[in-house]
């Protein structure tokens, strides 16, 4: 049987082929890299960051470097990111593990987000930073705080307007919509809050790395609100978790 490729093996043939070209500055790697917690389920998340309007010809060099180690067995672009001068594909190799996705996102000059801030995106692993180009800068705390307290706003508000869709559901017998409006909506906006007091950089990446960053404590009362077992414990978990979103929010200082 073939041995599966390895992670390094892919991150080097991509650095070997970005790295001469001029319009390439800079390639490093985030996710679980950044926050020192790789494993064997662990995908590859790389950023480059090239010229304006090289993004298209940085996707033709990265597909031409990942066809010479394996053929690419699926590929998802990305479309309507949220932020400007940022593009992104998902590759999957044939010859790679199916869980090394790799994440290859490319970063105009001009765009204002390089996720490198270090208390938000981790410690990123530069593979090259031409002349040292791209530089970390600090987390805008004042401006960081500012949209979070908007959004703690918005949350409330959302949650007062529309929590009461599990109930109604629920009254309705429409039990299918009932647990997954209380799963997307009640549960979704409780670890936000949660967040928002106990891990508040990281507020808005709903339960990602959350068995890393909040309360032992905090993580199991939560597996038992998300594992419901019928229509009763569904009923009960609601009402608890509603009680437990509405006291979050509330502790979290506007001030």
């Amino acid at each position: 049987m073939k041995e599966k490729l390895k992670r390094r093996e892919i991150i080097q043939t991509l650095v070997d082929v970005l790295k001469p070209l001029d319009f390439v500055h800079a390639l490093y790697e985030g996710g679980a890299a950044a926050f020192n917690r790789m494993d064997e389920w662990s995908d590859i998340d790389l950023y480059a960051v090239v010229d304006d309007g090289r993004a298209k010809e940085t996707f033709s060099e990265v597909e031409k470097a990942l066809v010479s180690l394996s053929s690419i067995a699926q590929k998802l672009e990305i479309t309507q990111l949220p932020w400007p001068g940022v593009s992104q594909v998902f590759y999957r190799l044939k010859e790679a593990s199916h869980y090394q996705l790799i994440d290859f996102a490319v970063l105009e000059n001009s765009s204002p987000e390089k996720f490198l801030e270090r208390e938000i995106h981790g410690e990123a692993v530069f593979y090259f930073n031409k002349g040292g180009k791209i530089d970390i800068r600090p987390l805008d705390k004042v401006e960081f705080r500012r949209k979070m307290l908007e959004r703690h706003r918005k949350l409330k508000k959302r949650f007062e307007l529309f929590n009461i869709f599990v109930q109604k559901e629920i009254n309705r017998s429409n039990y299918i919509e009932a647990i997954e409006l209380y799963r997307n909506f009640t549960l979704a906006a409780l670890v936000e809050a949660l967040r928002m007091k106990q891990n508040p950089l990281h507020y808005d990446f709903k339960t990602k790395y959350i068995y890393y960053e909040l309360p032992e404590e905090t993580v199991l009362s939560l597996e038992k609100l998300y594992f419901v077992k019928d229509v009763n414990d569904l009923k009960r978990k609601y009402k608890k978790a509603t009680k437990w979103f509405e006291e979050a929010i509330s502790e979290i200082n506007e001030g």
